[in-house]
């Protein structure tokens, strides 16, 4: 409730949301998944009183931002709620078959501290790498891949 965009664009500044772009550029040469960052400040208060949780938003977000419209189905949401510092990783189906569940939360986990600690460039370059880490050990790169997604983080 204490959330505002305010605090969400001061803590994700043009220098931080060009760190992330560039991140999310290099991580994509070692694999052949696409990457998509996105940070949210709150959920709003009719959403919050159906119990809405950060996964359902996450999903939400994934379907709204088309991460799942490429070739290869191998589109990855990292989504960030502000309000909880709550990281959440959304792959999709080409991908979720070969990641468990328990390899992302490893990497929202790191992300997670990170961003309690007040180091939120820092958090996102952390959930970047691990994913990425992840991607290149279930999908290498393969030749010239071409970019299905766009780089630039979003905030909701």
């Amino acid at each position: 409730m204490l959330a505002t965009r305010w605090a969400t664009r001061r803590r994700f500044t043009p220098a931080v949301l060009d760190g992330i772009e560039a991140a999310i550029e290099a991580a994509e040469t070692r694999h052949a998944g696409e990457i998509r960052f996105a940070v949210e400040t709150a959920i709003d208060l009719p959403s919050l009183w159906r119990g809405e949780t950060a996964r359902a938003r996450a999903l939400e977000a994934f379907a709204g931002l088309g991460v799942w419209d490429t070739e290869a189905n191998n589109g990855v949401l990292i989504y960030v709620l502000m309000a909880d510092h709550d990281f959440e990783i959304i792959a999709d189906r080409g991908i979720a078959s070969r990641v468990s569940q328990a390899e992302w939360e490893e990497v929202c986990r790191e992300a997670e501290d990170r961003f309690r600690a007040g180091r939120f460039g820092e958090g996102a370059q952390a959930a970047i790498a691990g994913v990425a880490r992840l991607l290149g050990r279930h999908f290498p790169a393969r030749g010239a891949d071409r970019n299905e997604q766009p780089n630039q983080p979003v905030l909701l």
